[in-house]
């Protein structure tokens, strides 16, 4: 009785290892995404999309600055759609967005694991920043910033947080290849799509099996990526929780006498929300952002949170970097392989046919 196959899985290994790359947000170890991506870098594309951007942007600043009457709101809004503008580039033409969804499914996924690893955290964080939630020259400053101004602020913990895991994460990868032997990546490759060649070549050419598991150029940059992107989605996790605790804490504890004492002027109110006050979410905002930085530093310094979140994490980017290996000696041998076979398919050059005698 013929069995019957999945019309969505490709019979060929090789093309079944680049739809799994994919799924594991890994695109740029595919050599057609890749040559896509560099493609998408060249100068003749990103120099006018980066003068129409910047030009828009600027349009935009002068325009929202215009209408509100708010100078800070220029600089905001600028940055705010040179981000946007940014984001919308990496999903689309930098094929970026494989490696966003494996992120978040990811982190989603592991929540279990996510919470225990905060609690060692949060506590000492709640303690410092309660704190500063009930010190008044925290919301002298928070509260009175500009919407524009608070942007910028949040923005700006971001990028150094940002700084800080590109700056601390590619030294776990380093780890990652330098613990392959062609054993381990057969056995690695198990229950992936190039589990027989693997251990195929694990045994007739281990040593050239272990050159490949080197990672550099862009597939050293989607494997700090999908680890900055990961963190990235933590922070924000904690960064939210962290919001919507003082929101609810203020609420219940801020009254707006002491609000207007702090700040040296009435308290303005959301509309429908008579308890919550823009200054308690500018505050909380402004907190939850620190918050986010400190954690940010915390989870890149602390060794005990380093080896529980990268156990997993690691595992997964090892599998990957041992199934690249194969997948990559494996188009080599067909390569080689095309190579020879047009070799003999060309046929011989023909003798020139010798003239008539001379007389």
């Amino acid at each position: 009785m013929p069995t019957s196959v999945d019309p969505a899985v490709p019979a060929d290994p090789v093309r079944a290892t680049e739809q799994w790359f994919v799924r594991r947000g890994l695109p740029y170890f595919v050599p057609s995404e890749r040559a896509a991506v560099r493609a998408a870098l060249q100068p003749r594309r990103t120099v006018p999309l980066l003068v129409a951007t910047v030009l828009a942007a600027l349009g935009v600043a002068v325009l929202v600055a215009w209408l509100s009457e708010d100078l800070t709101a220029a600089p905001a809004t600028l940055t705010l759609v040179g981000v946007l503008a940014a984001v919308a580039y990496a999903v689309t033409a930098l094929r970026a967005r494989p490696i966003v969804t494996w992120a978040v499914t990811r982190t989603l996924s592991s929540l279990t694991l996510l919470l225990p690893m905060a609690t060692r955290a949060l506590p000492l964080l709640l303690v410092f920043v309660t704190f500063l939630f009930i010190n008044a020259e925290v919301w002298q400053v928070a509260a009175t910033l500009d919407g524009g101004v608070l942007w910028l602020t949040v923005l700006l913990f971001s990028v150094m947080g940002i700084g800080f895991f590109v700056v601390r994460l590619p030294e776990e990868l380093d780890r990652v290849d330098h613990e392959l032997d062609p054993g381990r990546i057969a056995v690695i490759c198990e229950d992936t799509p190039l589990a027989a060649e693997a251990s195929r070549l694990a045994r007739d050419r281990g040593d050239d099996l272990v050159r490949e598991a080197a990672v550099s150029g862009y597939e050293r940059g989607n494997l700090v990526t999908a680890l900055v992107v990961t963190q990235l989605v933590q922070v924000m996790l904690l960064s939210l929780s962290v919001f919507i605790f003082f929101l609810l804490f203020g609420v219940i504890t801020m009254q707006d006498t002491v609000v207007s004492a702090w700040i040296g002027g009435p308290t303005h109110h959301v509309p429908g929300l008579e308890n919550v006050s823009v200054e308690l979410v500018q505050v909380s905002v402004f907190l939850a952002a620190f918050s986010g930085l400190y954690f940010t530093v915390y989870a890149v310094t602390d060794e005990t949170y380093r080896d529980q979140f990268f156990t997993g994490v690691m595992a997964e980017l090892e599998r990957a970097v041992a199934v690249r290996a194969a997948y990559t000696l494996l188009n080599e041998e067909r390569r080689v392989a095309d190579a020879d076979a047009t070799v003999e398919m060309e046929p011989a050059p023909k003798r020139p046919t010798e003239g008539p005698p001379a007389p």
